[in-house]
């Protein structure tokens, strides 16, 4: 017997639509209740979105089939849509204005991970190229939860608070390069130095292009569609730009997910951004959960459970967390907590989901392999919330920093947006 939602519409015309409506209302009624259980615990709602998808997937119940061409394309709307709310919160010029402090974090923060999940897949037998792709998956911050826990402990705009989001900014931008380049490999590309400086060539091209000529156009864009005094007609309009630059981005050899992102870094300073941020927020929490279920549906419980599964995940549960808090200790000249800035560094959230998905629509994360990165991305993002708090303390009297939510954090955390604030506040860095 089919599995509900596995028919493909295509296929099928009108016959499918009607598994399809099902599928989707399984999905955003398991992907709320269990995100909403995630928050009642202390958790982003991303990981009860996660585990909805687990349990929706062929793994338990056989509901959805993240294969199926409709479901695919819904996610693959999904991570189109969160890259671009990433990129609309990111302010590039919040790199000078944290400092040396933040650059040294985040520089420090990709590198130590990736050498040693390259060496931890490796000495396990994986192949070269599963190896970067896993590796990769370990250089992610979800900027989203670490604010949201810096925030709802009074600590986002201390010092510490500044280094963890300036740094998130970089692993952002570095972040989305190295995508990049393992999407070229993946894509049959040589694993050369000069193959890889190529790909890396035309992604960085492609975001510095789009910066300066996207930025252009789209605050004259902007100017002429806030003119026209019509409900909706800017949300509508952004949305519609950032499909053009990712469309560009593919056409040009880079990723989809590089376009969305850069489309939302040119939209960054236009004075529309926040009636953009909720235009993003509200299309994000319908498509950005069928992204995270659609990741779940993925992983094999079976497979998650043999050996290999489990030593590999322990093994970079332990490379993922040990490289992001020897990464908080890098600004050895930083008189703040850094134990505290090296904590904020570890969840990899919704940006180990986007690496984790992208190897595994390649084929070059499966089973065992896939299980083990998803399992990571688990782990660190449950352990760090209770570490923070373990190492902060509690929050101050009066509650937390007030404008610790934004439409990025609405969509990885499940919190209610409360008030507008700037991606990286601009206070000054105490040396």
């Amino acid at each position: 017997m089919t599995p509900l939602g596995t028919v493909p519409v295509a296929a099928t015309g009108a016959a499918g639509i009607p598994a399809l409506l099902l599928t989707l209302a399984a999905v955003l009624a398991g992907t709320t209740l269990l995100g909403l259980a995630a928050r009642r615990i202390r958790q982003p709602a991303v990981l009860g979105e996660l585990i909805a998808g687990i349990v929706l997937g062929g793994s338990v119940l056989g509901v959805l089939d993240p294969h199926e061409p409709v479901m695919h394309a819904f996610s693959e709307l999904g991570v189109l849509v969160l890259l671009f709310a990433v990129g609309l919160e990111t302010d590039l010029r919040a790199l000078w204005r944290v400092g040396r402090e933040a650059c040294t974090v985040g520089t420090v923060g990709i590198v130590l991970p990736f050498a040693g999940g390259l060496a931890v897949a490796l000495a396990l037998g994986a192949s070269r190229l599963t190896a970067v792709v896993v590796a990769a998956s370990l250089t992610a911050t979800s900027v989203g939860i670490s604010a949201r826990v810096l925030g709802d402990l009074g600590r986002l705009h201390d010092d510490e608070g500044q280094v963890v989001l300036g740094a998130a900014v970089l692993d952002d931008v570095v972040g989305l390069v190295i995508l990049a380049v393992v999407a070229g490999l993946v894509a049959g590309e040589s694993v050369t130095a000069l193959g890889v400086a190529r790909i890396a060539g035309v992604a960085v091209g492609f975001v510095a292009a789009a910066i300066f000529v996207g930025t252009a156009f789209a605050r004259r864009l902007m100017r002429v569609v806030g003119a026209l005094q019509v409900a909706g007609v800017v949300g509508v309009a952004a949305l519609a730009f950032a499909f053009v630059i990712a469309a560009l981005a593919a056409l040009s050899g880079s990723a989809m997910i590089v376009g969305a992102f850069a489309a939302g870094l040119a939209l960054h300073d236009t004075p529309q951004r926040h009636e953009i941020e909720r235009w993003a927020t509200s299309l994000g929490h319908v498509l950005v959960p069928i992204f995270f279920a659609s990741v779940g549906a993925q992983v094999d419980l079976r497979a998650l459970a043999s050996p290999t599964a489990l030593g590999l995940g322990a093994a970079l549960v332990v490379v993922a967390v040990v490289g992001k808090m020897a990464a908080g200790y890098a600004p050895w000249w930083f008189a703040g907590n850094k134990l505290l800035v090296g904590a904020a560094m570890v969840p990899r959230g919704e940006v180990g989901l986007v690496f984790a998905q992208m190897g595994a629509a390649a084929g070059v994360l499966s089973g065992a392999t896939f299980g083990a990165v998803i399992a990571m991305v688990i782990v660190t993002t449950f352990l760090t919330p209770p570490l923070l708090q373990a190492i902060a303390g509690a929050a101050p009297p009066g509650g937390g920093d007030g404008d610790a939510s934004s439409g990025l954090n609405e969509l990885v955390t499940g919190a209610a947006q409360r008030t507008r604030r700037a991606t990286v506040p601009r206070k000054k860095i105490s040396e």
